[in-house]
């Protein structure tokens, strides 16, 4: 899936993995393979090596690959992969809109913008699916129907910390067991990953934009979600958690008219890019306050 940044540039970044995910999801021999490599004991083993002192020889090969400005993290010696992954950015890198009619990002990410329909269903990827199956709660469902669900990925090079998109009253955290497929867009045409995947949710009470549902999902590699608290008062733009290795992908579902997202985000998504946000960033305000 092709993606633009917010001035409107087409932004080209080679994975290095969608012509071997084509071939692994695509073909019999490649989704046998799969079958070995989706459940959580993969994940927890991939896991268990990456927090290893030696899996540090492929920091300095991924730093090169993918380009990524160290000077913009933390300066520190990393204990393991995992640990350079989790690395902390400068705070002065990914400066918070503090503006309280601001809908902000909770992470750097591509960010996609669906309709949720009035019986609760939305596509992805010319797959349907149902709030229901996302949350596995009929009920909990209902409250976002005629809403939108905006759906952030994030892939290997990004910053896999992520913030609380307002400020409010946190829930408590649900936890639904699954499988670990990858979140790249190829893993769309042959299964239904987001209600495959192990995820997380919980939701925030903001006096702005009413109850936002938050939803992390685990991806390929990723056998650990870590978020850090729960039933409490949180802040727009504090650290709400972070992903260990591999892509995987943040979900907000806001009820109908909680929000007005901005204009160059719904126009990429109607025309099927990825919009590039980044953590902190506005990307949208509450209706009476959308210029």
């Amino acid at each position: 899936m092709n993606c633009k940044d917010r001035c409107g540039r087409v932004v080209f970044v080679d994975d290095g993995q969608d012509k071997f995910l084509e071939t692994l999801y695509g073909s019999p021999l490649g989704r046998a393979v799969l079958r070995c490599l989706i459940p959580p004991l993969f994940s927890k083993i991939g896991g268990w090596f990456l927090d290893r002192k030696i899996s540090r020889i492929a920091i300095r090969p991924f730093i090169r690959k993918n380009k990524i400005d160290m000077s913009q993290f933390e300066a520190r010696k990393f204990r393991s992969y995992n640990d350079f992954f989790t690395r902390k950015i400068n705070p002065d890198c990914r400066p918070v809109d503090r503006n309280p009619a601001h809908l902000i990002a909770p992470c750097d990410s591509r960010l996609t913008v669906y309709s949720i329909t009035a019986d609760s269903r939305f596509t992805i990827k010319n797959t349907e699916y149902t709030l229901e199956s996302l949350l596995q709660d009929s009920k909990a469902a209902c409250a976002y129907e005629g809403g939108q669900l905006l759906l952030f990925r994030l892939t290997v090079q990004d910053y896999h910390r992520y913030c609380y998109p307002d400020s409010g009253m946190l829930s408590k955290i649900h936890h639904i067991a699954g499988v670990f497929h990858t979140v790249n867009p190829v893993a769309g045409d042959y299964y239904p990953i987001y209600k495959e995947n192990t995820r997380t949710y919980c939701y925030l009470d903001s006096p702005v934009f009413g109850r936002i549902l938050m939803m992390e999902v685990g991806a390929l590699l990723v056998g650990r979600i870590c978020n850090y608290e729960e039933s409490c008062a949180v802040t727009r733009g504090s650290e709400k958690g972070r992903f260990e290795f591999g892509g995987s992908t943040i979900i907000l579902c806001l009820p109908k008219d909680a929000a007005v997202v901005d204009d160059d985000i719904l126009e990429n998504s109607r025309c099927g890019f990825e919009t590039r946000v980044k953590y902190g960033e506005k990307i949208g305000a509450r209706p009476t306050d959308q210029a």
